[in-house]
């Protein structure tokens, strides 16, 4: 089957009963992509399937054939693809929410860190300035068990002010 994944066309051959999360990391190499519950309820697998964020974990690779796959590995391409003469792949800037998720310290373990970063940026995608209530709904479904979710919220508020839109000077 075909997909793209993090902007990439991909052939995959994988069973009918794999799991999206699966085929990631065994058959494309993309770890970013943890597994961790694998029922759908800590979100340490989350992904963007068409924009909109899914558990990897739950989701048939079958399901994905045709569509649009974001890992935490292909978020910083999706904010600011390369331009010429700028890295790609490790080397290329990252994305606001990645970067403010280091300046906050917002990792403790890191094992939750990706799907955390990919809800945040669904987040941020849809609503660019979130309030508390917002953060805490977009991040509901991502588990934390070293409890660094305040700082997760100060990592996503960060990142949106430094992707709002610059104040339009007075004329």
């Amino acid at each position: 089957m075909r997909l793209t994944v993090n902007g990439r066309t991909r052939e995959v051959a994988a069973p009918a009963s794999e799991s999206l999360a699966t085929t990631l990391r065994d058959r494309l190499f993309l770890t970013g992509t943890k597994i961790a519950c694998e029922r759908g309820e800590c979100g340490a697998c989350t992904v963007l399937l068409d924009g909109a964020t899914v558990y990897a974990c739950i989701t048939l690779t079958a399901a994905c054939e045709g569509r649009e796959v974001v890992t935490v590995e292909g978020v910083a391409a999706r904010h600011s693809p390369p331009r010429q003469g700028q890295p790609a792949g490790p080397h290329a800037p990252l994305h606001p929410v990645q970067q403010a998720f280091i300046d906050c310290d917002a990792v403790q373990c890191g094992f939750c860190t990706p799907g955390q970063i990919i809800s945040a940026v669904a987040l941020l995608e849809r609503t660019p300035a979130p309030d508390e209530a917002d953060i805490a709904d977009a991040m509901s479904g991502n588990l934390c068990r070293c409890g660094t979710y305040p700082k997760i919220a100060r990592a996503i508020r960060q990142a949106a002010e430094r992707m709002a839109p610059a104040p339009e000077a007075p004329r």
